[in-house]
């Protein structure tokens, strides 16, 4: 890594603005760029930024790239750009939008930022990831997505809210693929290192499981117009952390897998031990049989979508 951090920030809604903010705030790198179609509100968004980041008395400078040439030299590349569905788009259809949107930046990342490690957050994630792989020709250590540590930071705060107790000592651990088929894994859940199935009922547990599934879906609802971003940005800036501090800590992240857990060629969310190579090492744990068939069944999820992309002919080879 370089003495002069940089991260790029592709996508300038509230997503990726307040992952910017973020940044900002701590400290993390020296520069912050902000992409996104609108190049005027990019800029606007990015003096603010600045302007707080003295406030604060950071020395973070957030500046608006002109163009994809800005994004040159970056250590780190956040996709955060995406369409979500609009009424009358099939799900084909918004895998399609959103797998070009990606396709565009993997392979501006390509030719302006070779070395930088990307981190997906455009959804459907899982399958996005495997775009900005495949797009890139990236090391499948430097192309990870976010999405189970928002979703383990979800079924915390649903274990809180039932247990009244144990705020900040509340360690979740989800897996597979970000959505419906996400797989909670109660027994290497725990307050203070106390599993959580000494603490609460089975029946108690499974509530929480159905409510970590729906954690976003909830929040899409009470907002009527837009969904949940102050912890998915806070979620990724963690693993920007992670990476720009080397700290070598275990996330469960959307990976490349290559025969752990049994499957190769598809991306799932898994434990991984982050640096600042980018995923150093996954993590493998010993699973009950009807924990690798919710495993199972999510993987299967992702690779139907993958598949559909190559049915529709978006890869080129």
């Amino acid at each position: 890594m370089s003495k002069s951090k940089k991260v790029t920030v592709i996508g300038t809604g509230n997503f990726g603005s307040t992952v910017a903010f973020i940044l900002a705030m701590n400290g993390l790198c020296h520069y912050v760029v902000l992409r996104g179609r609108n190049k005027d509100i990019a800029q606007g968004k990015a003096l603010d930024m600045s302007q707080a980041a003295n406030a604060a008395r950071q020395h973070t400078v957030v500046k608006a790239a002109r163009g994809p040439e800005d994004i040159a030299n970056s250590n780190i590349v956040v996709i955060t750009a995406g369409v979500a569905r609009s009424p009358g788009m099939s799900r084909d259809d918004l895998l399609m939008k959103n797998a070009e949107i990606v396709r565009t930046y993997a392979r501006e990342i390509k030719e302006y930022a070779p070395e930088a490690i990307v981190i997906v957050v455009s959804n459907p994630l899982d399958a996005m990831t495997y775009v900005a792989l495949k797009e890139t020709g990236f090391p499948k250590e430097r192309v990870l997505g976010m999405a189970g540590i928002l979703d383990s930071a979800r079924m915390a705060h649903f274990i809180y809210e039932k247990l009244k107790y144990g705020a900040g000592q509340i360690r979740a651990t989800v897996m597979g693929g970000h959505g419906n088929t996400m797989v909670p894994l109660s027994k290497f859940t725990t307050v203070a290192g106390v599993p959580i199935e000494d603490l609460l009922k089975p029946e108690d547990i499974d509530e929480i499981v159905q409510k970590t599934r729906n954690g976003g879906a909830e929040i899409v609802n009470l907002l009527k117009n837009g969904s949940a971003y102050y912890a998915p940005a806070k979620s990724t800036t963690v693993m920007v952390e992670s990476i720009l501090r080397d700290t070598k800590q275990i996330h469960s992240c959307a990976v490349m897998l290559d025969g752990e857990y049994g499957y190769k060629d598809i991306v799932s969310g898994v434990p991984a031990m982050i640096g600042a190579d980018g995923v150093e090492k996954i993590i493998e744990m010993g699973l009950k049989p009807y924990q690798m068939d919710m495993f199972a069944k999510s993987v299967a999820s992702v690779q139907e979508m993958v598949d559909k992309l190559y049915e529709l002919k978006f890869f080129d080879s």
